[in-house]
Formats: C-alpha cells, structure tokens, sequence
C-alpha cells in the first residue's frame, strides 16, 4: 500500500469459499503519525499499558478472524472471545452491521471453539475486547461490504458507485437484491488480498448509537443455553466432595460401595481435587457428597487465618525508601480475601473417550485450557475439542478452567460423559478468590506542590497461570522464577499515575502461594486506587483544599478534568447534608479511559443498625454519579450498563463482600453467607453520564466501573465518620451469620425456602 493511504485504509482477504468470507490483514496498515508536540509521559501507562500489550500480541493473527455472508443474507462471526455477560456480541454484531450494511438483527455472533492457531488472540480479559477486535472485525466486514457491491454492479450493469447497500439490500436504478442472493457471486475461488476503505465517524449511523442487548429476550425468558443446558447424550450430573480446608487432598474413603449404592448413583471415584460423584440428579449429587466418609490430607493453608496471613504480608513488604523533605502524610491500608464466583455456579460439561475428550465450559482462556486438558488425559492436543459456551457472568473466574479440568478427569475416570457442577460452597471455600493485600503510601508536600508519592502493594499472590491465553506464557506465570516478574510487568502496566504528584513510584511484592486466587475484576486497580484517592483527600485536607478542587487542580489533562467536573456539576458537589452523611469523588483511569465517581452516603445509626436477619446492613450508598470517557463508545447503552455493574461491584468491595480465614478454611459456604451488595446496600439513585467520545478508536470499559467506585464511597464513608477507612471491607470486622459446617462439605439441600421468604 503506498505511504500516502490514509488511516482508514485497509488490507483485506477475500477466502476461498462457495459463499463471501472475508478477514482482516494489518502487516502493511498505514500508523498515524504522532503529533509534533507528542513526547512520552513519565507515566509508563501513558507510553504502553497492558492493553496494549494484549493487543499488539494479538494482531499477527487476526486475518484468522473471518466474517461470513451466508445464502440467507445472515452475516456470521465466529468470535475468539468469551460472552459472559459483558455485551459482546451485541456490539460485535453493531461492528458488523455498520460496515456491511444490514441491520443488527441479520448478524449472527457465535463463540468460536479453542482455536490454537490464535496464539494470544483468544483470552478475553483486560478489558481487551472491543480494543483487539474493533479494527479486523470492522475491516473484515468493510471488505465483505465492498465484495457485494462488486457483485451487485455485475448484477445491475451500472458501476459499483451507482450501487447502494442498506438493511441488507443492494439497489441500484429501481432495483434491488439482497445480499444472501449476491453471497455466492461474491465469494472467490482463491484467497486474494485487497485493499478496503473503513466508514469514517462522521458517517456512522449504528456505532455509537444506544442498542439493546441481541441476547436479552433469550436471557430473560430462559431460552439462553449456557453449559448446564446443553443436552450432550448421556452426561449426568456430577459433583465433588471437597476438603475441608483449602486444597487438601484425599487420604482415604471409607464408604465408596455404600455411597454408589445409593438412590440415583451410578459412580464414584476420587480425583485429583476430591471425590467425583455421577447421579441421575444433582439433589442425589448432594446427597452423596454429604454420605461419603473421607479422610483428607492437610491442605496449603493448614491453620492459617485472617491474622496469619496479614502477618505474613506485613513481613513482605518493601520499604519506602528514604523520606524526602516536606510534611508527609502515610497511611496504610487491609483489603480482605474477597469471593471470585460468579452468578452462574462453576461447571462444565466433559465426554471423555479412547484417544479423544470433548469439553463444554464457558471458558476466557480456552487455548490453555485445552493444552491443559489434554496434557491431564494424556491425549495429543488435536483430540480435544473445547467448545466455548456463553457464561452466566465471570468477573475474572472464568479465565481458569477448574471446573472442565475436573469434568475431564472425572469423565475419564467413570469412562462416561459428565456434567459437572460445583456447589456454592465449593466456590466460597475452594474457588478462586481476590487476595489479601495490602497497600502502604506514602505522599509529601510543601509550598502548595505535592512533591511525592510512593505505594507499596503487598499481595498474597494472584495466580496469573492462565498467562496470555496459551500455554507459554502460563507456564511462565506459574514458575517460581518468572512469576513474580509477570505480576510486577502485569501490576505496572495496568496502574496509572494521573495526579501531578512530582515523583512517583508503586511497587507490588507477593507471598504466600497456598491460596487458589485469581484476577478478580479490575484486579489490583480497586485497592490501589482506593488507597491513593484516600490518600488525595488526606492532601487536600492537609493543603486548606477542597477535596474536588484539589483533584482537578492535580489531574494531567483535561480529558481527565471533564468527567471529575461533569461527575461534580450533576452530583452537586458541596451541598449541605445532614450529619452522619457525606458525599465522595474520586477518579480512576485505565486502558486510554477515564472515569469519576460521586457518591452519597448515609452512616447514621437509624441506618446502620437495622436489623436484618444474618446481614450486615449500612451504611447505604443512597446517590451514584459516575461519568466516563472511554473515547468511542460502541454501544453506549451497554457502557452504562457496564459502568453500572461496575458501582455495585465498587460498593460490595468497600462496604461488605469478603471472606474470612479461619484454620485454614473460608466461613462463608453461600451467598447467604457473602454478602454482595444488596437492596439494602443498593443507591435509588444511579445516574451514568457517558461524555462525548474524545477519540476514534475505544478504550477499555469492562472493568472501569469497579475502583473508582469503590474509592468514591471508602471517601464518603471517611468524611461521613470523620475517621478514614483503612480495613476493607469496612464490614469485614462484624461475622453477620453462624458458618456452617466443612464436614460434610456442602449444606443440605433446604426444604424450608417458603419460611424463609421475605
């Protein structure tokens, strides 16, 4: 391509096929040049983030991402990441409607198996998404668009300029013809190269446009089938008996042929995580569990607790350095273990055979997980086939593939197909969870000028095995060597400095490798940002400085500023409140996004002392601003639904959701137990303000809504109380509820719901 096409032009591949199919090539893309005054920022994030990272890795094998015209005028997409709730294939699909020219509803976004060959294209994480797939989906589906122009100009015998293309219909002079008819004309015989010109912002008529979720009737009607649903032949449920502390391993069973003589059992067998149970039904699945007599091993966590653990991290970390001049404020703060499951419980669906293994799992790294399987059965790694199933949420737990681990060796080990499930109980005390942490730092300042600010993040350690998605770079994360180096590559370049604090440092140490842990959503940036925005108030108090001026007095630059200042003006910073109740703002930016958070909080006694059955009741957030700039926002009422999500998760992790340690085990079994945020934690009022996008291309969103929100309301709850939090959750002291016991390891089923009813 020569040097003068512009930034809208494309090279594209036209594949051999009976109908159009069309991929992405970037190799020869023309880059923009930078600005005359563009010099990098200290800032590390603002030269390379990880986004970036995830996506250049991911670009030598887009053109393998292919769009389909089909003979029934459907455009289809096979897309190489996970749907979990986020809105994916809603906005794909607009990607896809906008460049080819038909409505949203004639496009057709499925989930691609676990494809090898996309080495580092296939993990759905970082908010990398929209990011790594809006340029080769888009110029995929440009190209297809301009094929069936071609094929409608030899159609009509007018030129390709005298043709239009619009709800899926070519028409040219009073004619017209729908794709699926052109489709086949369309296609080629042999994969060929051409060059296609993207649809400029202006001309957009469907990105960035509000559009409701493709899968929403399918969702609230229960017609959308994720793993459990499907009718793989002949896989009964499965389940395991669990340790009863953390990763403890089966010693002995003393029961196994009473336990496969009862009702609806048909095996038993111990695995590498416990003992498998396959029954008719996942209640005789329970029943089961609940029989088996087993002695176990000790566990990675034997006789830790809440107070060990933190010890330790206390012990990990690194120092500060020497104080500069000028007065300095330091703090340090604790953030508890925290549940990583999701709504949809952990399972998987697994059929095991001679020489080959099939899997069904909602799965954000399938690569891996299907090189992983396969080493497990001892099977070359083209006899797996992992089909990717729609998931009922993730928040991080999906990037590991515990369940189809399980579901594969328990199926090799019955020798039939299973479809296992994990007990909420399991997830509580043997899933994934968020790790302890916690976070020094350290900020001084004199004559007006913050001169300095230093964190130093401890962690038990996050398990980043799922690595970039295939097996390398896992291997590389779980090494005792490299680890801690792709935590601290991983920490860094997900971390942003966005206040003018002269000079910055943050370091993260970990510890303590004896917990199942994994990337919770948003990872280190809700601790991190909530100790540094507590921090910034601590400043601006110290200054004589209003809390919101002071922010937007330090922030770089004004794409910052504007969403602090929009979150301020509609929130109405500053206004009078009744004792015992406060506001708090608080700024977060990440994956070339920015974001602000106003809250409203109510700590007074009436509030906080409700009574509630074996809940931890206030404080209440009572009033949610929040404001974002994500540069191009697809699907603008997706965002707000996100950024939404994103507030509850930011309320749950300052005010009530953690696990607590004790002996080696988690207390909570259930999410009776754990407590999310609730109605009664929930604010009537939320208002999501996305401001006109600053830039052509998206930043990251999925996971934006969490930090800022949760150090909005740990600021809030400081100048409610007149004392700063520094233990999170703020509730995490108070144990609302009787634990249940780890022996059996799952509660009995409930026959008594009706008295339990609100």
């Amino acid at each position: 391509m020569p040097e003068t096409v512009g930034r809208r032009r494309f090279l594209g591949y036209v594949l051999a096929a009976p109908t159009l199919v069309t991929a992405a090539e970037f190799g020869l893309a023309t880059p923009a040049s930078a600005g005359p005054n563009s010099l990098p920022s200290p800032e590390i994030t603002e030269i390379v983030d990880l986004n970036d990272l995830m996506t250049v890795a991911a670009l030598p094998t887009s053109n393998l991402i292919s769009v389909e015209v089909g003979r029934d005028g459907v455009v289809s997409l096979a897309l190489p990441r996970a749907e979990v709730g986020q809105g994916i294939t809603t906005s794909t699909a607009m990607l896809i409607a906008e460049e080819v020219g038909v409505p949203v509803e004639r496009v057709r976004v499925t989930l691609a198996d676990a494809r090898p060959e996309l080495l580092f294209n296939q993990l759905t994480g970082g908010s990398n998404t929209t990011i790594a797939t809006y340029l080769p989906v888009r110029v995929a589906a440009a190209l297809a668009r301009q094929r069936l122009l071609a094929a409608a100009s030899a159609e009509f015998g007018v030129p390709a300029g005298d043709v239009a293309l619009a709800g899926g219909v070519a028409s040219a002079g009073g004619r017209r013809v729908d794709i699926g008819s052109l489709a086949a004309r369309a296609a080629s015989a042999s994969t060929e190269p051409a060059a296609v010109e993207l649809r400029s912002r202006e001309s957009f008529t469907v990105i960035g446009e509000p559009h409701g979720r493709v899968d929403a009737l399918d969702a609230v009607t229960g017609r959308k089938t994720f793993a459990l649903d499907l009718k793989v032949p002949d896989a009964l449920p499965t389940m395991v008996c669990r340790p009863p502390t953390i990763n403890g391993e089966v010693g002995a069973v003393a029961n196994l042929d009473e336990v496969r003589g009862m009702p609806g059992v048909t095996d038993v067998a111990a695995i590498s995580t416990g003992v498998a149970v396959r029954a008719r039904t996942f209640g005789q699945c329970v029943d089961a569990v609940r029989a088996l007599r087993v002695s176990w091993k000790p566990g990675t966590a034997e006789g830790k607790s809440d107070e060990t653990v933190l010890d330790e991290l206390r012990a990990a970390e690194l120092p500060l350095g020497p104080r500069p001049p000028g007065r300095t404020v330091e703090a340090e703060f604790t953030f508890a273990f925290r549940s990583n499951s999701a709504l949809e419980p952990n399972c998987a669906v697994a059929d095991v055979r001679e020489g080959s293994a099939e899997i069904w799992s909602g799965l954000k790294s399938p690569i891996v997980a299907q090189q992983t399987i396969a080493s497990l059965l001892g099977l070359p790694q083209r006899a797996v086939t992992v089909h990717v199933t729609e998931g009922g949420g993730s928040f991080g737990r999906k990037l590991f593939f515990d369940a189809a681990l399980e579901a594969a060796e328990a199926s090799k080990a019955f020798g039939k197909p299973v479809k296992l499930m994990w007990h909420r109980a399991d997830d509580s005390r043997q899933g994934r969870t968020h790790p302890m942490a916690t976070s020094r730092v350290r900020a001084t300042h004199a004559g007006g000028a913050v001169l300095s600010y230093d964190q130093r993040h401890t962690s038990v350690s996050t398990d980043l095995g799922h690595g970039l998605g295939e097996i390398i770079t896992a291997f590389a994360a779980q090494i005792p060597v490299g680890d801690i180096g792709f935590a601290e590559t991983f920490f860094q370049l997900s971390q942003t400095m966005s206040y003018d604090f002269g000079a910055s440092t943050r370091l993260l140490s970990e510890t303590d490798k004896g917990f199942n842990t994994g990337s919770m959503r948003n990872v280190y940036s809700p601790d991190v940002t909530c100790a540094r925005e507590l921090v910034v108030d601590r400043l601006a108090a110290e200054m004589g400085r209003d809390a919101y001026e002071f922010r937007r007095d330090f922030l770089r630059d004004d794409r910052s500023r504007a969403v602090l200042e929009e979150v301020a003006e509609v929130g109405e910073w500053g206004r009078s409140m009744p004792a015992g109740t406060a506001q708090g703002i608080a700024f977060h930016a990440e994956y070339k996004s920015v974001s602000a958070c106003l809250v409203e909080i109510d700590c007074r006694p009436a509030t906080v002392n409700r009574p509630i059955r074996e809940g931890v009741t206030g404080p209440r957030v009572t009033k949610a601003v929040f404001a974002v700039d994500v540069g191009l926002a697809v699907n603008p009422r997706g965002l707000e639904a996100q950024m939404m999500g994103g507030i509850s998760d930011g309320i749950a992790l300052a005010l009530t959701s953690s696990l607590h340690l004790r002996d080696g085990h988690f207390l909570e079994a259930s999410w009776d137990n754990y407590f999310y945020t609730r109605q009664w934690n929930t604010p009537p009022q939320v208002q999501i303000i996305v401001l006109p996008g600053t830039g052509d291309e998206p930043g990251g969103a999925g996971e934006l809504g969490v930090a800022g929100s949760m150090a909005a309301v740990a600021c809030a709850y400081g100048r409610a109380t007149g004392r700063m939090p520094t233990s999170f959750p703020i509730n995490h002291g108070t144990l609302s509820f009787e634990p249940k016991p780890t022996v059996p390891p799952v509660p009995q089923s409930p026959t008594d719901g009706r008295d339990h009813a609100w």
